[in-house]
């Protein structure tokens, strides 16, 4: 699990969590992470918005959801739209689209929200915000129409940070063309 946007050792309740989730080895599928390293690379981050790249984790990401206020989850989302097309779901239709919509990673996501309510730690909102995938097979490319739509899914996570009254600031175009995407590397503890 990456952890972007607080210092080591800050684990402290957070105002927004930004859970970039999926597989980068399924193609769309790693729509979620790939959001978040745009999203580091394009904005400063202000301290009370914590990006994580969740993968596919599931229950290992408890930690993280019960400390947060308010969860933004961003991942490829089947709706049966057409590919690229992006997708909003908030309250309910959230707990819904984990069980019946997500990719291979779906069960762990339901499971994560259904903890935090048992343990009395769920946000106070949860919002998914995703694009429909063309593919989530093998391969670490996306697909055209994910890749054309991604500037619009970065965007509305922006704009849902904002809405919940925290803005991310972004980096002059010049200072955002030479920042790298850091790699989407994982380390896990057994």
């Amino acid at each position: 699990m990456t952890i972007r946007g607080v210092q080591a050792g800050a684990l402290d309740r957070v105002a927004v969590l930004v859970l970039g989730l999926g597989n980068v080895l399924l193609s769309d599928d790693g729509l979620g992470p790939v959001t978040l390293a745009r999203i580091e690379r394009d904005y400063q981050l202000p301290s009370q918005v914590r990006l994580v790249e969740g993968g596919t984790l599931g229950l290992m990401l408890l930690d993280e959801l019960a400390q947060a206020a308010h969860v933004i989850l961003v991942d490829a989302v089947a709706t049966g739209a057409p590919p690229g097309t992006l997708v909003r779901l908030d309250g309910d239709a959230v707990r819904d689209a984990v069980r019946d919509r997500l990719s291979v990673h779906q069960v762990g996501v339901a499971d994560l929200l259904d903890a935090a309510r048992l343990i009395g730690r769920y946000p106070d909102s949860v919002v998914l915000l995703g694009l429909a995938p063309g593919s989530i097979g093998f391969g670490i490319e996306r697909t055209n129409a994910v890749q054309e739509a991604l500037g619009t899914l970065v965007s509305a996570v922006v704009q849902e940070v904002a809405s919940l009254g925290y803005e991310l600031v972004a980096h002059a175009h010049a200072d955002a063309a030479d920042r790298p995407i850091h790699a989407l590397v994982r380390h896990f503890e057994l």
